[in-house]
């Protein structure tokens, strides 16, 4: 549960900015969002795969 003190005589907009940069560091919605679409863990590893791949043709041609 995010709570946020609020001090006496504090905008309320100024409180509400705070609450959302809290719940935005706890990942929620990422993780929503990732939970929505199910991959397969063949898919996961397959883009993973491709990710090294390219990260490594990268490196080979900056040599």
């Amino acid at each position: 549960m995010i709570i946020v003190p609020v001090k006496e005589g504090e905008n309320i907009e100024r409180a509400l900015k705070k609450f959302k940069r809290k719940f935005e560091k706890t990942g929620v919605i990422k993780e929503l969002r990732i939970r929505q679409a199910f991959k397969k863990p063949s898919e996961e590893r397959r883009e993973v795969v491709k990710r090294a791949i390219y990260v490594q043709q990268m490196q080979q041609s900056e040599e």
